[in-house]
């Protein structure tokens, strides 16, 4: 069996969909000013995505797979592994994702639009996506802590550790004017993304058992 050949006018327009939403977000960008810098007729998105709310949403999809492809999360998901060591490539493999400064870091800034603004997409992004990181992580936490973890401990928890990831990417103009070093580079990304590992275990074998508050 052949496989499928990718349309390049769907891709054009998934691409440059993608650049334009997370530049203006999704009420400001015009399906007029996509077509013309995708260089594709107008009558395109009808055809390929029936709407521009339909072309929103699979360019919001395609941005993360874009980025599951590039980063992928296989180490972390590798139950053969010790929790520690999924925990380090989960949040290594999270930050590559979201500092990443190709036409790939387009994805944190339009995921970025979608949570402040949400529009019908961010259900499916979540339902598809989203979900499924974060019961990854609810898996590896719970094997770090010292005590066992309630399930409203373990979700603050996994907050926790996500918050300092996308503290880099949130405050990143503000870390390139005074520590850039931090993530000026592939090595340095991954001595933060252990230090965060390393943070966040120290917390988690500390954890009081049973202890809300």
């Amino acid at each position: 069996m052949s496989e499928t050949i990718p349309d390049p006018s769907r891709q054009r327009l998934l691409l440059v969909a993608l650049q334009i939403f997370a530049d203006n977000g999704y009420q400001s960008s015009t399906v007029r000013e996509i077509c013309q810098r995708a260089d594709v007729n107008i009558a395109s998105v009808n055809y390929y995505f029936r709407n521009k709310e339909g072309l929103y949403a699979e360019a919001l999809a395609f941005a993360f797979l874009q980025a599951e492809h590039r980063y992928p999360m296989t180490t972390a998901r590798d139950r053969q592994l010790p929790a520690q060591r999924r925990l380090v490539e989960f949040i290594h493999v999270f930050l590559l994702r979201i500092l990443d400064d190709s036409e790939l870091g387009f994805h944190g800034k339009l995921i970025a639009r979608e949570i402040a603004h949400p529009t019908n997409a961010l259900d499916g992004i979540v339902k598809t996506i989203i979900s499924p990181l974060f019961e990854l992580l609810t898996e590896i936490v719970p094997q770090l802590a010292q005590s066992p973890l309630t399930k409203a401990q373990t979700h603050r928890c996994i907050l926790s550790i996500v918050g300092q990831c996308l503290m880099y990417k949130h405050s990143r103009p503000i870390i390139d004017r005074i520590c850039p070093e931090l993530i000026a580079n592939t090595e340095e990304i991954e001595l933060t993304a252990r230090h965060i590992a390393q943070f966040s275990l120290l917390a988690l074998n500390h954890f009081p058992s049973g202890a809300e508050s």
